[in-house]
């Protein structure tokens, strides 16, 4: 059975995405890419020409992932502190990926900041989240709801950064409780 050239190329973007988490960009080959689909090095040039086109596609599945979840959190809970509460809960419980590979998002934007056209693609993808949060903390009615954005993504990178530093998926976890009730907090 032949896959369709959707199928091929959603295949290469998912092996590109885990790679790149694994090893990192400049590590990672469109030879290392082709082997983790399972499609030959030679048919990756019919779906992405360079690397960076490989790359740019990660980053837009990385995008369209983060809405994904991001619009999930909305459907499922009714209030702006549930939401934010959700999101680090869920964000949380992947402490042991996180502390073996870091985040993925703030691991490819460290990545991307070290390429010429990376820093402005690294800039979208942590917006997201942290206009997400802005909106959430509008919602509360917190006037100062842009920094408490920066304030709760802001502790999640750290907190990423050193479950990975530390191999510790535990701090994850310990956090997630500490930001929810620091949430339970904010008028």
């Amino acid at each position: 059975m032949t896959d369709s050239i959707g199928t091929k190329r959603e295949r290469l973007i998912a092996a590109a995405r885990q790679t790149v988490y694994e090893q990192g960009i400049e590590k990672t080959t469109l030879a290392d890419i082709a082997a983790a689909a399972g499609i030959p090095l030679g048919n990756v040039y019919y779906y992405f020409k360079t690397k960076n086109d490989i790359v740019r596609a990660v980053i837009e599945s990385h995008l369209e992932e983060s809405r994904a979840m991001l619009g999930a959190i909305e459907a499922s809970q009714d209030n702006p502190r549930a939401r934010l509460k959700t999101l680090f809960g869920w964000l949380a419980g992947q402490g042991e990926t996180i502390a073996r590979y870091g985040c993925p998002h703030g691991s490819l934007c460290l990545e991307l900041d070290k390429r010429a056209d990376g820093a402005a693609l690294a800039e979208t993808l942590m917006r997201e989240p942290v206009d997400w949060a802005e909106r959430q903390f509008l919602e509360m009615g917190r006037p100062d709801a842009r920094d408490l954005a920066i304030q709760v993504i802001a502790r999640y990178q750290g907190t990423a950064l050193l479950t990975n530093t530390f191999r510790d998926p535990d701090l994850m976890a310990r956090e997630a409780v500490r930001v929810c009730n620091w949430i339970d907090t904010l008028d």
